[in-house]
């Protein structure tokens, strides 16, 4: 049954992988897209990869499917595009050929056992003090990975802040929103976030020694508070913010400081002393948990649009 199930897993990841690059109408890739994302969250659950199965969810499925519905719909208000001639579909087709007979080569050429670092990890993973390997690997094998995310995602924002006009800055993102006061969105945006609230804040806490952590947390965060800025109950901060620029760096820089302790503790930049690694891996997963609820909830408005509340 296992099996069969796998297998119908597969096939309709394929066909909508294939529906997403094959579809003329945008919306419809969009929807394929995020469908995808929510199946591919099943594949990881299968692999036994629950914590990215969370991520898949809440950042593939959720988060980008959402920056790709917004972006759709900007684009229909954008003049149309020049259709593409039969040569540019050709050279993008063998570009796309190749580059996929390049990688699938590069994984046939691996050696056979292929290179790992996981029984070295698997030595070690005891002196980190947590008990979910992700998070140890995350932030105490490949911290620097993780903090260069975290930066990447921070940038990310900066770049779409500035796609806003000069007259609108330094203002709100997005539109204001509204919605009847009795409507079911109203309703919603009163009754979820207390329970979203409880449900993020667990995810992000236990992240250490079972499946979750800071971007799980965060994504839920961040949703709850999209939706209570859909329901007109709360608006976006003002981009020039002086606590909001605060605590959008807060998360980098006490990463980084936790790193430079390391420097002077253990001998590398973002190395962790085994007497304090469990400690130091809790306050880097405290610092950047607000910081990525404030880049992922405010990535959905766009850039600022709007001075005046």
């Amino acid at each position: 049954m296992t099996l069969l199930f796998d297998a119908a897993l597969v096939v309709v990841l394929l066909g909508l992988a294939a529906w997403v690059v094959l579809a003329r109408n945008a919306f419809a890739a969009v929807a394929a897209f995020i469908a995808y994302g929510l199946l591919l969250t099943l594949a990881w659950l299968q692999l036994h990869g629950i914590d990215i199965a969370l991520t898949e969810a809440a950042i593939g499925g959720g988060l980008t499917g959402a920056l790709l519905i917004g972006a759709v719909i900007r684009l229909r208000t954008a003049p149309p595009a020049a259709p593409a001639t039969s040569m540019t579909l050709a050279l993008a087709a063998i570009a796309a050929a190749t580059t996929t007979a390049v990688l699938a080569a590069c994984v046939l050429a691996l050696p056979d056992p292929a290179p790992t670092l996981a029984p070295l990890v698997a030595d070690n993973i005891a002196v980190t003090g947590v008990e979910n390997a992700i998070t140890a690997v995350l932030l105490a094998f490949r911290s620097m990975d993780t903090l260069l995310e975290a930066i990447v995602l921070l940038f990310a924002l900066v770049g779409a802040w500035s796609l806003g006009a000069d007259s609108a800055w330094p203002g709100r993102p997005g539109f204001a929103q509204s919605a009847p006061p009795n409507g079911i969105l109203a309703y919603l945006a009163r009754i979820l976030p207390p329970i979203g609230l409880v449900i993020g804040v667990y995810i992000f806490w236990t992240g250490a020694d079972n499946p979750g952590g800071k971007f799980q947390g965060a994504t839920i965060l961040a949703a709850i508070w999209l939706l209570t800025m859909a329901a007109g109950l709360t608006d976006a901060p003002r981009v020039g913010s002086r606590w909001l620029r605060a605590a959008l760096v807060a998360g980098p820089l006490g990463f980084i400081a936790v790193g430079v302790f390391g420097s002077y503790s253990a001998g590398a930049f973002l190395a962790l002393p085994p007497e304090a690694a469990k400690p130091l891996i809790l306050a880097i997963e405290i610092a950047l948990m607000p910081t990525l609820t404030l880049i992922l909830a405010l990535l959905l408005p766009g850039p600022p649009q709007r001075t005046s509340s």
